[in-house]
C-alpha cells in the first residue's frame, strides 16, 4: 500500500535501492545563522566528503530571512548535488525553489505540501518514536519519515527518546527511506547505521566538531564506508 502511493515521487537522493546502498549524510543548519559565514562553513563542510541533503532550519527569523537563507545555500547545494530542504514551511520551499520541505506533527498536512510542491519534490515527516505516525506519513504520500531523537540534544528540545531498535522494524516494513535524528556524532553513529538508518540527521555533530566540519563529514563517511 505504501509502496504503491509512494511511486511516482522520484527522489534520487532519497531512494531506497535494491541492494541497498550505504547509509548518506544529512545536515541540518544551526538555528541561528549569519548566512555569509554559513555558506563558507558550508563549503568547508562538503570538503570531508558526500552529503546528500541540507535542511534549512532557523528559528525565530522572518520570512525574508530565510528566502535569503536558501538564496544563498541553493546554488552551492546544486553544484555539490545535496538537495536543499527546508523546515516546517511548504509555502517557503516552494517560493526559494528547495527540493523539498520537512514537517513536523503540527506544520500541516503531507497532501497539503504535495499539493503545492508537486510530485517531484520531497516531503519528509517528523515521527518521533511513534510507528504509528510514521505509518500514516507513509500512507500519506511522504517520500521519507525521520525517527528521534536517539541520543540527547542540545540543539532543540526532543519530546521524544527513540530506540535504534524502530529503524529496524521500519526496514522491514517498507521501501519509503527513514533518517535518524537526535544527538549524532561520529561517535555514537554505529548503532544507527547498523540498525537500518538510510540517513543520518546531524547538525552540532559536525558543526560544533572539535576538528571542524570537515573532519566530521569525512568520519561520517568513513562510517558508510563510502570515503
Amino acid at each position: 500500500m505504501m509502496e504503491e502511493e509512494n511511486e511516482g515521487h522520484d527522489i534520487t537522493e532519497f531512494g531506497r535501492e535494491d541492494p541497498r546502498p550505504p547509509c548518506q549524510l544529512y545536515l541540518i543548519t544551526p538555528p541561528k545563522i549569519v548566512v555569509q559565514d554559513f555558506v563558507k562553513t558550508f563549503r568547508q563542510a562538503l570538503e570531508g566528503g558526500a552529503v546528500a541533503a541540507l535542511q534549512l532550519r532557523l528559528k525565530d527569523v522572518a520570512d525574508d530571512e530565510i528566502l535569503k537563507a536558501a538564496e544563498a545555500l541553493l546554488p552551492v547545494c546544486e553544484e555539490a548535488e545535496v538537495a536543499l530542504i527546508i523546515n516546517d514551511r511548504a509555502d517557503l520551499a516552494k517560493k526559494s525553489g528547495a527540493e523539498g520541505v520537512h514537517l513536523g506533527q503540527t506544520d500541516g498536512s503531507v497532501a497539503a505540501a504535495r499539493t503545492l510542491l508537486g510530485a517531484d519534490k520531497t516531503i519528509g515527516v517528523t515521527c518521533h518514536d511513534s510507528r504509528h505516525l510514521a505509518m500514516e506519513a507513509g500512507e500519506a504520500g511522504a517520500d521519507y519519515v525521520a525517527f528521534g531523537a536517539f541520543y540527547p540534544t542540545a540543539t532543540k528540545q526532543a519530546p521524544t527518546q527513540a530506540d535504534p531498535e524502530i529503524l529496524t522494524w521500519w526496514v522491514a516494513l517498507s521501501e519509503l527511506p527513514c533518517v535518524a535524528i537526535g544527538g549524532i556524532t561520529p561517535e555514537n553513529a554505529a548503532p544507527l547505521i547498523e540498525a537500518g538508518a538510510d540517513f543520518l540527521a546531524v547538525s552540532a555533530g559536525v558543526w560544533a566538531h572539535p576538528e571542524g566540519p570537515a573532519a566530521a563529514v569525512a568520519a561520517f563517511n568513513r562510517l558508510f564506508g563510502t570515503a
